[in-house]
């Protein structure tokens, strides 16, 4: 059997007006003035953390109290305007009929993710196979975190696999897991130097790659 594992923020959901809300309410909070959403979104990919300390750089060094200020605005405004992209679900109930293992690869931590997944009632096509930041040691572009959700799923990850993604760190997870990429060209992630399988222009594309 085969399996494909998406990443979230970007790929399942466009969750970019909420990211950036979460990262300006902070910098109010500390009396910073706000940035741009193009300058916070660009730090995205590699873990809340990351998006942190590059968003929010003059308060970098106080990192513990930055990160504790981050999450509490962060989880007021997880799903305040965020939403599935079009297909999603569709895409995924056909994806499941056609004998597909299904599972979350995501840097956005744990309990947000899982808040999510459920909010969009999409929690079901995953069950445990969710590995989301703090859940591995390792982040995406490392194989690691992909494995781990393969292991969780009862699967052995074969070249015959999907990584679906809108980042460069979703396109070279898949690269050294040794599976194939799909890069969501609708989402906010940069691509850089990262070599993908297939473009999607839309999520449902997809179904015309996985068969």
């Amino acid at each position: 059997m085969k399996a494909v594992f998406f990443d979230l923020d970007g790929t399942l959901v466009d969750s970019r007006a909420d990211l950036c809300a979460a990262v300006n309410h902070t910098r109010r909070d500390l009396g910073l003035a706000e940035r741009p959403d193009s300058e916070i979104l660009v730090n995205i990919g590699l873990g809340a953390r990351h998006l942190l300390v590059n968003s929010i750089p003059e308060k970098a060094a106080e990192a513990d109290y930055l990160w504790e200020a981050f999450m509490v605005r962060y989880r007021e405004h997880l799903l305040d305007l965020s939403t599935l992209y079009p297909g999603v679900e569709e895409t995924l109930e056909v994806l499941s009929s056609r004998g597909w293992k299904m599972g979350v690869n995501t840097a956005k931590p744990s309990q947000a993710t899982r808040e999510v997944l459920k909010h969009f009632g999409i929690d079901g096509f995953f069950g445990d196979a969710v590995i989301a930041g703090g859940d591995c040691d390792e982040m995406k572009p490392s194989a690691k975190p992909l494995l781990a959700c393969a292991e969780r799923m009862g699967h052995t990850v074969t070249p015959a696999d999907w990584m679906v993604g809108d980042n460069w760190t979703d396109v070279k997870c898949g690269i050294n897991a040794g599976v194939k990429s799909a890069f969501c060209a609708f989402g906010f992630g940069t691509l850089g130097d990262a070599e993908y399988t297939v473009r999607i222009d839309s999520f449902a594309q997809l179904l015309e790659h996985l068969r």
